[in-house]
């Protein structure tokens, strides 16, 4: 079974998404305040984690940026009234997956089974084998990236993106052909997320510059396969 930490200060959410999440065999353990859930994340044990970004302490931006310096657990932030901009940050901050308040609590757990999918255990998935390039290799059994043979940290949204490019080097994938396979067709679609990812993507894999945007089109994959 799944664990799921969510830090939220409403302590009225916590029991009844509890319940509800146990039909889906996930454990929700809530946590009111951003230290608390901290000090709990240290201690291990957990799958993934749900932000709120309205937060005592800091706020759900600050605790997703201290999150992702440890590590690449898997976060969903739940932004106030669906704002653009929540969106945006959180993103760029390294958040896989974001929900507007108030949410369904059914929406809420396909999100957490979509990046949970992200996490699946080596060897599951399509295309198992190492992906080489030219200063770049990507192993999809063990979900890892190295860069001129220093392994790179990535999200697992930033994975998947990379690995989709990877798979079909030099084809064009339209932003919502990206978001479709790695969110799923239910998901609200959101194109400006593909950019943000992409951009983060960059970032890591300087200074590579393996990702080739056709304006108003897409991304592609511009590295050549490394010799036999």
């Amino acid at each position: 079974m799944h664990r799921i930490l969510l830090i939220d200060d409403d302590a009225q959410l916590g029991a009844p998404l509890a319940t509800y999440f146990q039909r889906f065999e996930l454990e929700l353990v809530h946590a009111l305040r951003p230290s608390d859930g901290l000090a709990q994340l240290t201690a291990g044990g957990f799958d993934a984690a749900i932000l709120d970004v309205m937060l005592p302490e800091m706020d759900g931006f600050e605790l997703c940026r201290t999150i992702r310096k440890q590590g690449d657990l898997p976060i969903v932030m739940l932004t106030a009234r669906g704002e653009v901009m929540d969106r945006v940050v959180g993103l760029e901050l390294g958040a896989d997956d974001y929900l507007p308040k108030p949410f369904e609590p059914r929406e809420l757990v396909a999100r957490l089974q979509t990046v949970l999918r992200r996490r699946r255990a080596p060897g599951q998935g399509v295309a198992v084998g190492a992906l080489e390039f030219e200063g770049l290799s990507i192993d999809a059994a063990r979900r890892s990236v190295q860069r001129h043979g220093v392994v790179v940290e990535l999200t697992g949204t930033e994975f998947d993106l990379l690995h989709l490019l990877a798979r079909e080097p030099g084809k064009v994938f339209s932003r919502d052909d990206i978001l479709n396979q790695l969110r799923g067709h239910e998901a609200e679609l959101y194109t400006r997320a593909v950019d943000i990812v992409v951009s983060r993507l960059r970032k890591k894999l300087e200074p590579l510059d393996c990702i080739k945007t056709l304006r108003n089109v897409g991304y592609s994959l511009a590295l050549r396969r490394a010799a036999p």
